[in-house]
């Protein structure tokens, strides 16, 4: 069975802005201007990570076929 490549580092990098994103939201407020850009870079993130997972997900279906 083909492995689906989850990319360790940008998982990292989610969470640990994820982190920020928290702390910002307890020190400065959820809609300060600070906790709502890293929301967004959490967002463009988490989307980056399913973009590439939905790649390497596809690429392993169609090895499978292939086979």
């Amino acid at each position: 069975m083909d492995e689906v490549r989850l990319d360790n580092g940008l998982l990292q990098k989610i969470e640990s802005t994820r982190q920020l994103m928290i702390q910002s939201g307890i020190e400065n407020g959820l809609h300060s201007r600070k906790t709502l850009r890293l929301s967004k870079q959490v967002d463009y993130l988490m989307n980056k990570f399913n973009q590439c997972y939905q790649s390497d997900l596809t690429i392993a279906i169609q090895n499978r076929h292939l086979k």
